[in-house]
């Protein structure tokens, strides 16, 4: 399997979720709406849910060699 090849999905979904919850904060609080209080809270809760995509990115990324994990490689006959 491709050595992180998943890894630009999450960002890019962690992007998103950052931009939207921004998006949401910033009406909720700007716009002077009676059901404010809903964009107040779905903005942070979008941001907290991105931050499983950033940590799902940041794992795709971490790159461990053979001698760190203590393998040995097997000959192949």
């Amino acid at each position: 399997m491709k050595e992180g090849k998943f890894t630009s999905v999450f960002v890019s979904i962690a992007v998103v979720l950052d931009v939207a919850g921004l998006l949401l904060f910033f009406v909720g609080i700007f716009a002077p709406l009676s059901y404010w209080d809903f964009f107040v809270l779905s903005g942070p809760l979008l941001i907290f849910m991105s931050t499983f995509f950033w940590i799902f990115w940041y794992m795709g990324n971490i790159q461990v060699s053979d001698e760190e994990l203590n393998l040995t490689k097997q000959d192949i006959l």
